[in-house]
């Protein structure tokens, strides 16, 4: 298993002990490189924090004092923790380097390193790259912000095996010398904005991937995306575009019925089993690195023909009653939400809500074609119903929690409708994760 050769850094402070944590202090451990561990569960309720200290690393648990800086030449921080924390700022006081654990990975990375952003669309890009490069028999490897971290997972790495790594700009705003071979650029909205502050510091997060790539690299880019093309002539690198606005002479592209590939038809949009034009942006992106790896037309359309997405992003979760309910609870933001309104034409029960950022909703209700009704919950449930009124749109139901909601969906909907958890916020209010939101929605639809 990999370690880290000659490694510039002394003494490393890792602080925070998620995922991300334990496996950047598992690698510096194997690796011999001088550390200790700050994190905020006190030691007797912290498991890793126990685990550490019986080899021998210093922790300190329950707290996070400043002099545990004291020695540090470089901080490894959970992608979670927001820069205001009282550690980074002393560390950018003090000029001590904060990174996130991809940093570390990237140390590690031999064969090409395939990276993914944007605001939406991520999960689906990188499962659905993953899984053609493993039908042309590429052995890649997947990782990132998908749920595999990423130091962990490229020590296993051998030879050319390419790298398919997800990346939230929480995991890009701490990179110093990341710089991927192949990067997709997918869209770039508004978000996370009570993580970031600004929008500026959010696109430059994003922008990150790219900034350090050369004429050796290759970018894969969105034409129809007006922040993406705004930037993607600041550097050298090569670029390979994407449309759904009609052909390309270079590029992937679609003109309502056909995929193309450099003008050249490759598959018909009816054969391609994912929902939604989202969804054909994530196809289109995915064909462009396919083709920069040379896979075939066939092994293209082999997994395109049966690719269903992944599990929370515009999941298809059961037939009852006559009505289709999907699960899309890692729509986090309203961008996402729209996406999934303009998949369906049949009548669609939206249920939404979840953590209030500060943000409004009236953007959500220009997408409310098809909606016949909105159940609305969580810490956001006020601010939509209030978005809805201002909006003229009158059938909407406020409840406490999403067993309520799902509920209340099945309840207000007739046959033939869709029933469709797209929250448009995030889920902390209730939830620890969007992950734990989708399989509540979906217990909770079996027991109907």
């Amino acid at each position: 298993m990999k370690t880290l050769q000659n490694f510039q850094y002394n003494h490393v402070l890792v602080l925070g002990l998620a995922k991300s944590g334990k496996a950047a202090a598992q690698l510096l451990y194997d690796s011999g490189v001088s550390f200790l561990i700050n994190d905020q569960k006190p030691f007797l309720e912290n498991e890793p924090a126990q685990y550490f200290n019986n080899l021998g690393v210093k922790t300190v648990t329950g707290h996070h004092p400043v002099e545990v800086l004291e020695g540090v030449d470089l901080v490894v921080k959970n992608p979670g923790i927001p820069y205001h924390h009282n550690i980074i700022q002393e560390a950018e006081r003090l000029n001590i380097p904060v990174v996130t654990e991809v940093e570390l990975a990237y140390e590690l990375i031999d064969g090409p390193l395939i990276a993914i952003t944007g605001t939406n669309g991520k999960t689906t890009t990188t499962s659905l790259i993953y899984e053609i490069l493993k039908e042309a028999n590429k052995n890649p490897i997947i990782a990132g912000n998908i749920g595999q971290v990423a130091s962990q997972v490229v020590r296993q790495q051998e030879g050319e095996q390419p790298v398919v790594m997800e990346l939230s700009s929480f995991q890009l705003k701490a990179t110093q010398n990341f710089k991927p071979d192949l990067s997709v650029l997918l869209n770039i909205t508004e978000a996370h904005l009570d993580y970031h502050q600004t929008r500026e510091d959010y696109v430059n997060s994003k922008l990150n991937m790219i900034k350090r790539q050369t004429t050796d690299d290759l970018l894969i880019y969105n034409q129809d995306d007006s922040t993406v093309n705004r930037y993607i002539n600041e550097g050298e690198v090569k670029t390979t575009p994407f449309t759904l606005k009609g052909l390309l002479k270079e590029g992937v592209s679609y003109d309502g019925q056909w995929v193309y590939y450099n003008q050249k038809p490759l598959i018909k949009r009816k054969s391609i089993v994912l929902p939604g034009l989202h969804n054909l942006e994530n196809v289109l992106a995915s064909i462009a690195v396919a083709k920069a790896f040379q896979v075939s037309d066939e092994h293209i359309r082999n997994v395109l023909s049966r690719f269903i997405g992944v599990k929370h992003r515009l999941q298809f979760v059961k037939n009852k009653a006559g009505r289709s309910f999907y699960n899309d609870s890692k729509a986090t933001n309203i961008l996402a939400t729209r996406k999934a309104l303009q998949s369906f034409d049949q009548p669609i029960v939206l249920i939404a809500g979840g953590l209030d950022r500060g943000n409004e909703f009236d953007e959500l209700f220009e997408q409310f074609e098809h909606v016949k009704h909105c159940v609305t919950y969580g810490q956001s449930a006020g601010k939509i119903a209030k978005a809805a009124q201002s909006n003229q749109f009158t059938e909407v139901s406020i409840v406490d929690d999403l067993e309520q909601a799902t509920k209340q969906a099945f309840e207000v909907s007739d046959e033939g409708d869709i029933i469709l958890l797209s929250p448009a916020c995030a889920s902390w209010d209730q939830f620890k994760s969007f992950e734990g939101r989708g399989d509540m929605f979906i217990d909770v639809v079996h027991k109907l």
